[in-house]
């Protein structure tokens, strides 16, 4: 257990590290991120659909990982 959270804070520093290269190449605005802007300044981002490409992405990593520690 103890592995897997060094493991997800690893993959959350990286992430966090190159977000700005990430951002760059798309993600954080993809089709189906929601952005909600009003006249007044007020602005409201949820990336719905990156957050579900990451998800995509860690479940495929710890899924190898558990397949290669078998």
């Amino acid at each position: 257990m103890i592995r897997f959270v060094v493991v997800v804070a690893f993959v959350a520093l990286v992430v966090g590290l190159l977000w700005p290269t990430l951002s760059k190449l798309g993600f954080g605005r993809l089709p189906g991120d929601v952005v909600v802007e009003r006249k007044r300044g007020g602005k409201f981002y949820f990336p719905f659909a990156t957050l579900l490409l990451l998800s995509m992405l860690l479940n495929g990593l710890i899924s190898l990982m558990s397949w290669l520690g078998r």
